[in-house]
């Protein structure tokens, strides 16, 4: 099943970003076999992100509410909240 993950970032917490950035970007090379797309939200283009999407391929939604656990965004806390929602493609072939 996949599932669309939406974070928000703790907007006192950018400094979090800035430090654990790297780990965060290797985490996510480590679990793409599961977050199949991921990438920061901003406001406009170039304004400081506001949180992230992610789309998750897991087993069921308890499983997808376990991806982020050991994340270092999750784990150090920039993210403030997060919502998980089963998502279906229009088409089978669009994450190919």
């Amino acid at each position: 099943m996949l599932f669309a993950i939406r974070f928000t970032d703790n907007p006192t917490a950018f400094q979090v970003r800035k430090e654990h950035f790297n780990s965060h970007i290797e985490w996510l090379k480590q679990h793409k076999n599961i977050v199949k797309a991921a990438g920061s939200l901003r406001q406009k283009d170039r304004d400081q992100p506001v949180g992230a999407l992610w789309i998750v391929e897991a087993a069921n939604e308890d499983e997808a509410e376990k991806v982020f656990a050991t994340d270092p965004f999750w784990v150090f806390g920039l993210r403030s909240s997060v919502e998980v929602l089963s998502w279906s493609l229009a088409f089978e072939d669009m994450l190919a």
